[in-house]
């Protein structure tokens, strides 16, 4: 059935996503009926407290962790800040340098450019460049590199929020053991849309959330190893001593087992959706390409593999840039189809996307480019849509630009 011109059809998953209903059904108790607080001792608090335990220990099944090892947090910048800082701030550290790349989310870009500010030395790695079938990929090697003697944490993102593509973390984290080094991973795009194991990966440390998985916002995670090494943390907010003293403050009972629901229909659904998705985005991709001159992929070649032959895109993830269309005018003339023109959270930043600068994109380039990101609830229709939508507002505004009034006011 065609898209009704007037309805919105939502392409900026990456961004956050539409609350599953059956989420929000599993939600819905604890709001009116079960409402203690978890940390009170009479009967409502019993409710809200089990509920609570249960689902940490969904969640941490459905990363392989500990129970114990599971840090709710008010979401992935949180658990960013925690993780980053509560290592770096802790007295009993190896030393004052840490390891990331240029190609990190602000969330951990941030936290690290205010310890630069103090007594802590930062390295950013630089990643594969376009238009290598590799470009943002990290070469183990670099981190590899860049490890010293003082480097107490190296993070890297599992896979990235506006090129898709996902990082060699077990390998990385191979590095990082020899060595004696933490490592941190923000897994907040990976985790529900691709298999993710912290045991396989053999990470320290990651961040994960429930508003990028048809769950809540306002609910996260901070996976925090216990064990071979057990990992401590210098807390960043304080009162009231909860979730072991590593992370004060009343827990969102609802938002919590949202999150859990959330994450296991993500893992029910997860083989049959990767393939869906991916079939999806590459019908995108190929409509758009076939219909319309000078665009470019930005990031990993779609088809482009791993070392363990496994895809090194998300499946919902595509970035295309259009030369000769000014980006904010595309942006705009997408009406009712929403995608984004880099990460959401940069939004109050009118520069060009970093990630696209720091894989060799030029600004203009950079300007000109669309993210789309799929997700459960688009269908095929919704891309005959998308596909219409952007050719239509790509040959209207590049022929504005080559107009003669364009011409002359340039």
């Amino acid at each position: 059935m065609p898209i009704d011109e007037h309805q919105l059809v939502y392409m900026d998953n990456h961004a956050t996503t539409r609350v599953d209903p059956r989420v929000v059904e599993a939600m819905l108790p604890y709001f009116d009926q079960n409402y203690g607080n978890a940390h009170s001792v009479h009967a409502v608090g019993h409710e809200a407290r089990e509920a609570i335990d249960r689902a940490r220990e969904s969640i941490a099944a459905a990363i392989n962790a500990e129970v114990q090892e599971i840090v709710f947090t008010s979401g992935a910048t949180e658990s960013n800040n925690l993780a980053i800082r509560g290592v770096a701030e802790r007295g009993r550290r190896r030393g004052n340098h840490l390891v990331s790349v240029a190609t990190e989310h602000k969330a951990v870009l941030d936290p690290l450019a205010r310890l630069a500010h103090r007594d802590y030395e930062v390295t950013l790695l630089d990643v594969e460049q376009h238009p290598s079938p590799r470009a943002g990929w990290l070469d183990p090697q670099k981190v590899a590199d860049a490890l010293r003697d003082d480097t107490c944490l190296v993070s890297v993102m599992l896979a990235n929020n506006e090129i898709g593509v996902i990082q060699p973390l077990a390998e990385i984290a191979a590095i990082c053991k020899a060595r004696g080094v933490l490592l941190h991973c923000d897994a907040t795009q990976a985790v529900g849309k691709m298999p993710v194991d912290v045991r396989t990966l053999d990470i320290d440390l990651m961040s994960f959330t429930a508003h990028k998985i048809f769950g809540p916002k306002g609910t996260g995670a901070l996976y925090v190893r216990r064990r071979d090494p057990i990992v401590r943390l210098e807390p960043q907010i304080v009162g009231g001593g909860q979730q072991d003293g590593r992370r004060s403050g009343t827990l969102n009972v609802p938002g919590i087992v949202g999150f859990a629901k959330a994450l296991r229909l993500c893992l029910d659904e997860l083989p049959a959706e990767m393939q869906r998705l991916a079939t999806l985005r590459d019908r995108l991709t190929a409509d758009l390409f076939n219909q319309l001159e000078d665009v470019q992929l930005c990031g990993p070649a779609l088809s482009q593999r791993g070392a363990d032959g496994s895809p090194l895109r998300l499946p919902g993830n595509l970035n295309l840039s259009f030369n000769n269309v000014d980006g904010e005018a595309l942006l705009l003339a997408m009406g009712n189809l929403a995608v984004s023109s880099g990460a959401a959270c940069t939004s109050v930043d009118p520069g060009p996307s970093h990630v696209l600068r720091a894989i060799g994109l030029s600004e203009d380039d950079a300007r000109s480019s669309l993210r789309f990101g799929l997700g459960r609830f688009n269908t095929p229709e919704d891309v005959a849509f998308a596909t219409e939508r952007v050719v239509q507002a790509v040959a209207r505004l590049r022929k504005l630009a080559n107009s003669p009034a364009a011409a002359e006011t340039a």
